[in-house]
């Protein structure tokens, strides 16, 4: 089992990656993509998306970054290639499958997966521009508006030389709602070679179990799960190792929930594990992004880990009002001490030594 970080625009970039390939069972991320349109971009262009280039290609823990690339035009995404590859990333990944308007306004991402042709002129001109032992990849959509052309388009995107293939089980006309139809990566690894990577809708470990089943695939990649749940790669990669594990044993889970596989079988990453990683996220982002950013950053992460934390839905309540790097400090250093004592203090207490002089609101109980 190989799992992969996905790519999310705006929400898994090179901070988060960082936390989240700390945290462990991540073997590759791929970075969020870098746009290509008519020119040559410079070095700090490519660095400034994937400053893990700085460190032989890695996140603080080790784990390989390659850059994505998104644009249309297979003589400028080649040149680009080239030049990112002087920069030795571990592999360089082209965007067949960002569903955004603004970028298939302009022929980007998933509007692609009508061209087939298109696909294959890519990949060949990127294949022909990196060295031989750079691998080239690809991640791409069943389609535009319906997934009829999904096996045309994943034979195109091997023909012209990609090496590994990730298929988000969704047509670009789906964005991100449920289902995801595992069945027809199913259908994409039977005329193709090459490895094939599922993704979408694995939101716990029984999702990666059927997922595994239903698509056949052997690697996963993960997006708003981890994100939601920091310890789900670790989970996986535990039941995946487990004598005991059965891709069938996860039907019955509804898509999206937050049930996990038999605690024996998997790592607990709980609140209190989960602290010293949101400290160092927020240190991170304290040091690598504008003061006007910071505030959001943390509640945007917040926000995802109230999905499987219910102690992040009173931490989000306390911050969101919150854009005083100070006063963030003091409610992180707050949480991690009363953690550490394995208290249960009170919302109000907290909310109070943040903004003093307030009028002390009813108590409610909860872990922080």
């Amino acid at each position: 089992m190989t799992i992969l970080l996905a790519p999310m625009e705006g929400l898994l970039d090179f901070v988060l990656r960082d936390i989240l390939t700390r945290v462990g069972g991540v073997d590759r991320c791929v970075s969020e993509f870098i746009r290509v349109t008519n020119t040559l971009l410079p070095d700090h262009v490519f660095t400034r998306v994937v400053p893990e280039l700085l460190n032989g290609g890695c996140t603080f823990a080790g784990v390989p970054v390659r850059p994505q690339l998104l644009g249309s035009d297979p003589v400028c995404l080649a040149e680009n290639a080239g030049r990112l590859a002087v920069l030795r990333p571990p592999g360089i990944d082209l965007n067949f499958g960002c569903p955004a308007r603004t970028v298939n306004r302009h022929g980007g991402g998933a509007a692609l997966l009508d061209q087939p042709e298109l696909l294959l002129a890519i990949c060949a001109a990127v294949r022909r521009a990196v060295p031989i032992d750079m691998p080239v990849s690809a991640k791409m959509r069943l389609g535009v508006h319906d997934d009829s052309r999904a096996l045309e388009c994943a034979l195109a995107i091997e023909s012209g030389g990609a090496s590994e293939l990730v298929v988000h089980a969704r047509t670009k006309a789906d964005a991100y709602r449920p289902p995801a139809y595992w069945e027809r990566i199913a259908d994409i690894r039977a005329v193709v070679r090459i490895p094939v990577v599922a993704n979408g809708e694995i939101w716990n470990v029984q999702d990666a179990l059927r997922c595994r089943a239903v698509s056949g695939s052997d690697s996963l990649m993960l997006g708003r799960g981890m994100v939601t749940d920091p310890g789900l790669a670790l989970a996986i990669q535990a039941a995946m190792a487990s004598p005991d594990a059965n891709p069938a044993s996860g039907v019955g889970a509804q898509p999206g929930s937050t049930e996990r596989a038999s605690p024996a079988l998997c790592p607990v990453i709980n609140w209190a594990t989960l602290l010293p990683f949101i400290n160092d996220f927020w240190r991170l982002v304290g040091t690598r992004l504008e003061r006007r950013q910071q505030a959001g950053r943390l509640k945007q992460w917040l926000n995802f880990l109230r999905r499987h934390h219910p102690e992040a839905e009173l931490a989000y309540g306390v911050l969101r009002t919150l854009s005083e790097p100070a006063a963030i400090d003091q409610w992180l250093a707050l949480a991690a001490f009363n953690a550490l004592q394995n208290q249960a203090p009170e919302t109000v207490w907290l909310t109070n030594a943040i903004h003093p002089g307030e009028p002390p609101s009813k108590p409610r109980q909860g872990l922080l």
